[in-house]
């Protein structure tokens, strides 16, 4: 028998791969499914700047009024009217379905990382280990889970949009320009990025829609609600509203959460750089936009494997060891993308990033959450909420300059601030090595009625609490 906190684990991990399979997919398809006056582009902006907002105030409200688990399905929610936008794409469906997106977004996951997070403590406190062991296993298992997303979203639409795929004829001229070689601003993807026909976008669109509400299901069925008697006394005695709303930058006083802001907007650099630049000056320049979905299906399945991979070695290694391989990693990528000349012929090389990338990235995923859920423990709504907020700062930036920056400088950008989180991120894991953060016991877990027991006969006065 699992216990019913790793029963948890996997309830809210399958929810959230439903969930993304039909977003992962959606998002990959955006910058050719709705090419129009950049409309698919705009709209990923326009989510990620929501993400921002609704990080400032938008957890740990939701989270203390409806707990973990009611936060995660009205979340699932938003993210389903993105499909529904994509029904009949427009800018006056695809921009406020992406608000209303980006709103639940980071709702969303500060609440699956408080779930994991609660869930890892109680769970280390009943068998007797360190919670940040137990932890580092939970988001190991749920990336695995998770990441495989991208796998089954770009393989649905790659079965459904295959009959109108056809091989793009790349003309020598422009296998001159791809890669770092020239600025990259003006790739072209031929006749390859003809949106498909109107019923085959329906037909993937009603998939997608099926396969969030089914994530909505799961959640609310089998999820237990782990914090209902903390949303529960909060509603009872209300903090004053303004408390609660500056959660999140209150925070910021803390100065081990400032240090870790370039490892946190790291993960959306380096997150965007590979589905946004390698994808377009590497892969749809060389070989074509029919190989995307391959290539980001490799990256998923390596994300996948080393999620649930480093979230068990993390125990043996610790997460500084595994932060230095990512960086490694990474930094051999991008150096390596500076003097590279992709060309058709050495088509395993284009499939050698990605699953490099996706290794690293598994690594920035898994141990960044972990990191924030025990450095914070006991504002772990707002830490979890400052993480979204960094990160999709990140995104946001990354997206700004795509568009009149050259592909060189993009990637001088993204060695930067890796450098800079090489020197930054190993202060906090010095100063947690000396002064180890003290974790939630499980009693605070636990329900008034499961309280521990006591002998009576010692009480000699008792009141109420």
């Amino acid at each position: 028998m699992i216990s019913r906190n790793f029963k948890n684990v996997l309830v809210v991990s399958i929810g959230f791969l439903s969930l993304f399979t039909a977003y992962g997919g959606l998002q990959s398809l955006q910058s050719s499914l709705n090419a129009e006056q950049g409309m698919g582009v705009a709209s990923l902006s326009v989510i990620y700047a929501s993400i921002i907002i609704s990080s400032m105030f938008l957890p740990p409200i939701m989270i203390k009024n409806l707990g973990c688990k009611w936060t995660i399905v009205v979340g699932m929610a938003c993210y389903v009217s993105y499909s529904f936008g994509n029904l009949y794409p427009g800018w006056y469906t695809l921009i406020p379905t992406s608000v209303i997106l980006g709103l639940g977004g980071s709702p969303l996951w500060s609440a699956k990382c408080t779930l994991l997070t609660i869930s890892g403590n109680a769970q280390a406190a009943k068998e007797g280990k360190k919670g940040a062991d137990v932890i580092n296993q939970y988001f190991g298992i749920f990336f695995f889970i998770f990441q495989s997303s991208a796998v089954w979203g770009n393989l649905m639409s790659s079965l459904i949009f295959g009959q109108d795929t056809e091989i793009a004829n790349i003309p020598p001229e422009q296998l001159m320009t791809c890669g770092a070689a020239d600025c990259g601003l003006n790739i072209s993807s031929n006749s390859t990025t003809t949106r498909p026909a109107q019923k085959l976008v329906w037909t993937l669109v009603g998939c997608y829609i099926g396969v969030g509400v089914l994530a909505m299901l799961i959640v609310a069925v089998f999820l237990d609600n782990v914090d209902r008697d903390q949303a529960s006394q909060f509603r009872e005695n209300r903090e004053p509203f303004c408390h609660t709303f500056l959660a999140t930058f209150r925070l910021l006083k803390d100065w081990r959460l400032l240090t870790l802001i370039p490892l946190t907007m790291y993960s959306g650099f380096e997150q965007s750089f590979l589905s946004g630049e390698y994808t377009k000056n590497y892969v749809t320049c060389a070989l074509g936009i029919h190989y995307v979905g391959f290539v980001m299906m490799c990256f998923g399945a390596s994300n996948s494997l080393f999620s649930f991979l480093f979230g068990r070695l993390a125990r043996y290694t610790g997460r500084a060891t595994l932060f230095g391989l990512a960086a490694i990693a990474n930094f051999s990528c991008i150096i390596a993308l500076l003097y590279w000349r992709p060309h058709p012929d050495e088509l395993p090389v284009f499939f050698v990033f990605p699953a490099l990338w996706g290794m690293a990235d598994a690594i920035w995923q898994t141990q960044t959450n972990a990191l924030y859920g025990v450095l914070f423990p006991r504002d772990k709504e707002a830490a979890f909420a400052n993480y979204r907020m960094w990160e999709s700062l990140g995104f946001v930036i990354a997206f700004a300059y795509s568009t009149f920056l050259c592909l060189e400088y993009k990637l001088y950008i993204l060695l930067s601030v890796l450098l800079l989180t090489v020197i930054t991120y190993p202060i906090v894991e010095f100063y947690e090595h000396k002064h180890p953060t003290e974790p939630i016991e499980e009693a605070n877990y636990l329900s008034h009625k499961k309280a521990i027991p006591m002998d009576d006969s010692k009480i000699i006065n008792q009141t109420q609490l």
